[in-house]
């Protein structure tokens, strides 16, 4: 919910007197029983609370949506099953869904979208988390240029579009197995990367542990290392950096 979009809505009698003190009244959240939608995030930090859809029931979910949807703000879920979205979908014709990110999505006033975040994957098997990533900072607002499969195993292939990731304002390295495309890519480039551990791998990766702790370890300055499979984290991250830059100069 945006305090500000309220006001203009009122101005402009698109809402009456009674629909926005009753929209202002739900700031800072809303209670509905089994959950309290944090419709003052936006104001507070600049992006929109995000549903995290795994662990609930789609009926759960459906109410979520509708209640951000007739805030009247956008709607963004992750880990969402195909069962949930095809139930959410059934009521609100007008969310989307990616089954590749598993991302459940309302967009009624686009963000406009400035600057760049390079996504990358060491391999193929790392899409759907580099996906999450991207898909997610498109959502807040940022360009997005992907860069997919140029693991280690062939360097050749990272170098090859080096140039065009140095253009980025943040780099998103998701790779599994033992995870050094984040390091190689910071020792690279001038801007902040973030890494992404993915639990792809044979059984000594542990899941994703290995690349996890390939990327803590890591010398490489400049890198952040968010947790294993978690593209929705490293996506937010890349998107509010690209934010700040955009906003003011890049050194």
């Amino acid at each position: 919910m945006d305090a500000g979009r309220i006001l203009d809505d009122f101005q402009n009698g698109a809402i009456t007197r009674e629909q926005a003190l009753e929209r202002l009244n739900n700031l800072p959240f809303e209670d509905i029983g089994f959950a309290k939608l944090d419709h003052h995030r936006k104001l507070r930090r600049g992006g929109i609370e995000t549903v995290f859809c795994a662990g609930k029931t789609a009926e759960q979910v459906r109410i979520i949506f509708e209640r951000f949807i007739s805030a009247g703000g956008n709607a963004l879920g992750t880990r969402a099953s195909a069962e949930q979205a095809e139930y959410v979908r059934a009521a609100l014709p007008d969310v989307q869904y990616d089954p590749v990110s598993h991302l459940l999505y309302f967009i009624g006033k686009p963000n406009p979208r400035t600057g760049c975040v390079a996504v990358c994957t060491a391999g193929t098997s790392d899409l759907p988390v580099a996906e999450e990533a991207a898909k997610t900072a498109e959502f807040f607002g940022a360009n997005v240029k992907r860069f997919f499969d140029v693991g280690v195993a062939g360097i050749h292939r990272l170098f090859a579009c080096l140039d065009e990731i140095r253009t980025a304002n943040a780099v998103v390295a998701v790779a599994g197995m033992e995870g050094a495309l984040g390091s190689v890519i910071a020792g690279l480039v001038s801007v902040p990367v973030i890494a992404v551990p993915t639990s792809v791998g044979y059984g000594a990766s542990f899941g994703g542990i290995a690349p996890l702790l390939t990327m803590i370890n890591s010398c490489a300055e400049g890198m952040s290392v968010v947790n294993i499979d978690n593209g929705f984290g490293a996506g937010y991250l890349a998107a509010r950096i690209n934010t700040l830059v955009t906003q003011g100069n890049r050194p």
